[in-house]
């Protein structure tokens, strides 16, 4: 007697679809295609040089943002991403919300992802922005400061690709 893994699984290779295995072989596949194609890419190269930023953020980021003249400057790329607080403001009070999550999900999502991927190697570090997002972590905890990385890190890539530099830690 079969079990139901079994079953579906055996059902799934008779049907034609990938076995996890062939589709880890896909997914290296395109892995390995994003990363020769950036390695093309000179405006790409530069915004590796962020930390947080791979290949395919890099990739993601520069299809999105494009050479970034399109943008007047940083915080109109972390809006259009949303990655700012939306506002409510009346009578001179300044209120600020969440995030207001509008824009691509996607390049978001990977911003916030890279941002993570640097504030869990902060510890380690001891250069300004190690320091800057270990305290923000301690003084707001970890979600806000992936975020308000994930933003900063969106308006680093804009400057790199609007004035054509390269990121050099302070």
């Amino acid at each position: 007697m079969r079990t139901m893994a079994e079953c579906i699984v055996s059902s799934s290779v008779e049907a034609g679809l990938p076995t996890a295995q062939g589709l880890d072989e896909q997914i290296e596949a395109y892995r390995q295609e994003v990363t020769r194609l950036v390695a093309r890419n000179e405006a790409c190269q530069r915004l590796q040089s962020i930390p947080g930023f791979g290949p395919v953020v890099a990739s993601v980021f520069y299809s999105v943002v494009g050479n970034g003249q399109a943008f007047r400057r940083g915080r109109d790329v972390s809006a259009a991403l949303g990655l700012v607080p939306r506002q409510h403001s009346s009578g001179g009070k300044d209120v600020l919300l969440g995030i207001s999550k509008r824009g691509d999900r996607y390049l978001r999502s990977l911003l916030a992802h890279g941002a993570r991927a640097v504030l869990i190697q902060s510890g380690n570090k001891d250069d300004r922005l190690s320091r800057w997002v270990s305290r923000l972590k301690a003084e707001r905890g970890i979600n806000r400061a992936t975020i308000a990385l994930a933003n900063k890190m969106a308006r680093m890539g804009w400057a790199i690709l609007a004035h054509n530099t390269v990121y050099q830690a302070a």
